[in-house]
């Protein structure tokens, strides 16, 4: 534990959405829960709003998406809000949204607040740019992140309820054997048709396994889901299965049913998944660089070609009982390094 606590600070935290039952953002609702223990108040000012259930000390504010506000009343209570509560808040932390802070950061500034933005993502612009220089630091988890060329910067664990996903495991949930798993969402960025293909050629070698790919897409990525799933049924993958996007408090039964999980995401992003994946027992397949020196370099997929992950599946597959069980323990150990309450004491150092 770090010896010094921003107990006595107050937090100004906004983001997308707050939503337990969100199967993308649901995870942040234990966040807010995490830093909650150390600072005395904390404001959440959120696009849209659900189901939560926060400490006492945690107070939510929603711009009004989830009651059909446009964009005009949705910028107009931001402005008010950005008023009406300043004075109950010493420091302000965006969440992934940069907009917010290019709406607000000269204000902020004319206040006295200090500005944090977490932000990881491969891909960036120049309002990217400009919403940097308000922030006095700026997070993210992946050093290919577009936020990670900042002098300011700074590298953050990515921030998994190891408690949560650790504990499922003493559950009567067992691993189905030659299980493969993708969960996230489905887009283009996820590169899940690559998984699909790799899959077609695991079923063209004979290859036995089961798959199953949960996540839901946006409108605009529909088109895309179409794709994917008329490919599958191409290749005549009939023990593959899509299903919905389920929260992120009902993945652990997920990971704790399959064997292997497969990330495709590029290098910039680092997916949380992966490390859920890892503290449920998964052996974890991922084309990030990030894991590179991390974990055993045979399980970072260097090129997101069908054929290199096929071959890196069927290398899984073939795996000892006892070659497995050497894996799982080094990466739940590795995914420790990443929990969330080695998140929530980096931050408070970083803010302090």
């Amino acid at each position: 534990m770090i010896a010094t606590s921003n107990k006595k600070s107050r937090l100004l935290i906004l983001t997308q959405k707050i939503d337990v039952n969100d199967p993308i953002l649901g995870f942040f609702c234990r966040w807010i829960e995490e830093f909650a223990k150390h600072f005395e108040k904390i404001t959440v000012v959120c696009l849209q709003k659900g189901e939560y259930n926060l400490p006492k000390n945690v107070e939510v504010f929603s711009l009004g998406k989830e009651k059909g506000k446009n964009r005009f009343q949705i910028l107009f209570t931001f402005y008010f809000l950005l008023f009406h509560l300043r004075h109950r808040y010493d420091a302000v932390f965006v969440h992934m949204n940069q907009e917010y802070v290019l709406l607000g950061g000269i204000f902020w500034n004319l206040f006295g607040k200090k500005i944090y933005m977490w932000r990881n993502h491969h891909s960036g612009t120049i309002l990217t740019d400009i919403a940097s220089v308000f922030c006095t630091k700026v997070f993210c988890t992946s050093k290919y992140s577009y936020t990670a060329k900042y002098k300011k910067t700074v590298l953050m664990p990515v921030g998994v309820d190891m408690n949560k996903f650790i504990k499922f495991k003493s559950s009567k949930v067992h691993k189905v054997k030659n299980s493969i798993l993708f969960l996230g969402r489905i887009s283009p960025s996820k590169n899940v048709h690559i998984l699909v293909e790799a899959l077609g050629i695991l079923k063209s070698k004979g290859i036995d396994f089961t798959a199953d790919i949960y996540g839901d897409t946006s409108p605009k990525g529909m088109e895309y889901f179409e794709k994917i799933e008329s490919r599958a049924q191409e290749l005549g993958l009939e023990t593959m299965k899509f299903h919905s996007g389920v929260p992120n408090h009902q993945t652990p039964e997920i990971y704790n049913s399959h064997e292997i999980f497969v990330n495709l995401s590029s290098s910039g992003m680092y997916d949380k998944t992966i490390f859920e994946a890892m503290a449920c027992g998964c052996i974890a397949l991922a084309s990030n660089d990030n894991l590179k020196g991390q974990i055993d370099e045979r399980f970072v997929i260097g090129e997101r070609e069908a054929e290199k992950v096929a071959i890196s599946l069927a290398g899984v597959l073939s795996l000892s009982e006892e070659e497995k069980q050497k894996i799982i323990s080094d990466n739940i150990r590795f995914a420790g390094t990443h929990s969330l309450i080695i998140l929530s004491e980096k931050l408070l150092v970083e803010m302090r």
